[in-house]
């Protein structure tokens, strides 16, 4: 079964920040297709290594999607 109301399945968007016919900042791993695109990666194996500021911003993002879906600060062990 594929995942529901994740924010890679759904894209959540901030609506105090959507502006008509802009890219809303998104919470799911756009940001990560965005990096990709700036590489000039052709899509052909291998991919690129993920830097570790990449990986961590999109880290941030998901982390950021939880607390203002539930409200509550993500807390990793």
């Amino acid at each position: 079964m594929d995942e529901v109301l994740t924010p890679d399945s759904s894209r959540f968007w901030p609506a105090d920040s959507y502006v008509v016919g802009k890219n809303p900042p998104s919470y799911d791993k756009q940001f990560v297709r965005d990096w990709l695109e700036s590489t000039g990666w052709d899509k052909s194996p291998p991919a690129p290594a993920l830097p570790a500021d990449v990986a961590q911003k999109t880290s941030e993002k998901y982390m950021e999607a939880f607390e203002r879906l539930t409200g509550q600060p993500l807390h990793l062990a």
